[in-house]
């Protein structure tokens, strides 16, 4: 019997000045988030806002995560999902090396392409050829945090004899992608594409969409298996992972709840999303029916279900750990249909 493993993203918005000391909070929320029994802290990755999207930004999500070393010891840490194309290989793979021996080996490295068109370009590439970037600058970044001297001349890389320490740094991957909620307002189209199949295929774990329905994940789980058989592997060498937003509400009467969690929802998502899509998207309601969505997704196979709260407040994560943490510590993980 497996029992479905827990996960917090960090609530490491950045917050303009309303008098709250929002590096406590975070503080607060890391040390509570091991306390509770939490299996691990990830972050979302970032560079500019996307203003019809988001009503915030975030921090850094590296830097975010060394913080989070400094605070923990057992729970594993990783960006959910970090942008390649925006980063340099060898740059990334030293912060990875870093971070790997600070924090005792419980860096996973999230990876995919991102969607937002001017992080593209601030860094100097385009989305255009965000899929052929991301992958090789993954391969680069595995060869490198080996510990051995690397050459490699690619389309976007060309680096001589270049070797990372510390080192040897193993670290599991995970790559992000796939299906997603089919809506007017979603910003990538509702299907797994094939390169991204490709690189989940070889991973060591999956990233779901977070607005992925489980009947999408069900069936992108059905097409992956041509390319996981391709390479070699097992369906069981690939962790399943799925992450949703989430404000709990402890108001028992499903309306006064919807109501309560829209008006936290905006003040980090903003208005352009209608209540429709959010819900449609993401947990919604009251805890009962919170904790039913959750047990939908473990019960088609998600191991690891990662909350992305909507707050920093304190009580929030009191909140999940009376009522929400322990029932889902109790959930079995079905078999991926």
């Amino acid at each position: 019997m497996t029992t479905l493993k827990i996960g917090t993203y960090l609530p490491n918005f950045s917050y303009g000045d309303d008098g709250l000391d929002h590096s406590a909070r975070l503080k607060n929320w890391i040390i509570r988030s091991e306390e509770l029994g939490l299996d691990s802290i990830w972050v979302t990755d970032h560079l500019l806002r996307a203003r019809d999207m988001y009503a915030r930004t975030w921090l850094e999500p590296l830097t975010s995560l060394s913080f989070a070393a400094g605070l923990t010891r057992r729970v594993q840490l990783g960006p959910g999902v970090l942008l390649l194309p925006l980063r340099d290989p060898v740059l990334l793979a030293k912060e990875i090396a870093s971070i790997q021996a600070l924090s005792g080996g419980r860096f996973i490295l999230g990876a995919g392409t991102g969607w937002f068109g001017p992080e593209f370009e601030a860094t100097g590439t385009s989305k255009a050829v965000r899929g052929a970037r991301t992958d090789e600058v993954l391969e680069v970044v595995r060869e490198l945090l080996t510990g051995k001297p690397v050459t490699f001349k690619g389309q976007f890389v060309d680096i001589s004899d270049v070797t990372i320490e510390p080192s040897p740094s193993p670290t599991p991957i995970w790559a992000g992608g796939g299906s997603q909620l089919a809506h007017p307002g979603s910003v990538e189209k509702p299907r797994l594409a094939a390169p991204v199949a490709r690189r989940i295929a070889r991973a060591d774990g999956w990233f779901t969409r977070p607005t992925a329905q489980p009947s999408q994940i069900v069936e992108d789980w059905k097409q992956l298996q041509p390319y996981i058989e391709e390479v070699g592997r097992s369906p069981t060498d690939i962790e399943l992972g799925h992450g949703q937003l989430l404000y709990l509400s402890d108001k028992r009467d499903r309306a006064s709840a919807l109501e309560e969690q829209h008006r936290v929802a905006a003040d980090i998502l903003g208005h352009n999303r209608s209540r429709e899509q959010l819900e449609q998207s993401y947990l919604f309601g009251t805890i009962d029916e919170v904790i039913e969505e959750c047990r939908r997704r473990a019960d088609i196979g998600v191991e690891h279900l990662i909350l992305h709260p909507l707050t920093d407040d304190p009580e929030q994560m009191e909140l999940w750990g009376r009522e929400l943490i322990p029932a889902l510590k109790e959930m079995e993980v079905g078999p991926r249909l």
